[in-house]
């Protein structure tokens, strides 16, 4: 018989909140700041990853996060992150992915097939993405012609 998931919190709130100070690094200004694009060159790989914030209250702000390789399909592109910002417990975490809401634990097996731990996978993977752009990223700004 397998055993039940139980979520690791402690480290799941460690992710939270070192996604939240890389956040921080890379936009510094959120209080005034609505969007950041980064450009991320690593290797062969040219991808760029776009922070937007979608909503911004006193203890909170909620991010949108998505990724776009030069090389992505229409079938095969990355997932989009909603990110909600905890200012006051300085942490982030990943609440929706394409706008579908998460569970802490899914059951398993079930009808959409999620993995028990796929919240923190993805709190994860979006650590992976933050620190792809601090490492090997610029940013982009336009360029205005007088």
């Amino acid at each position: 018989m397998k055993s039940k998931y139980v979520p690791d919190l402690t480290r799941q709130m460690a992710q939270c909140e070192t996604n939240y100070m890389r956040i921080m690094k890379l936009m510094p200004d959120l209080d005034d700041c609505d969007e950041r694009e980064f450009q991320v060159s690593h290797q062969a790989l040219n991808t760029r990853v776009k922070m937007r914030v979608d909503e911004r209250f006193a203890y909170t702000s909620t991010l949108e996060i998505s990724k776009q390789h030069e090389s992505d399909s229409q079938w095969l592109t990355a997932p989009t992150l909603l990110v909600r910002l905890y200012h006051d417990a300085s942490m982030a975490e990943v609440v929706c992915v394409r706008r579908r809401q998460m569970s802490g634990v899914y059951p398993y097996p079930n009808p959409l097939m999620h993995q028990p731990d796929e919240k923190a996978q993805l709190n994860s993977y979006l650590g992976e993405w933050l620190s792809q752009c601090l490492s090997h990223g610029h940013m982009i700004e336009p360029v205005y012609a007088r």
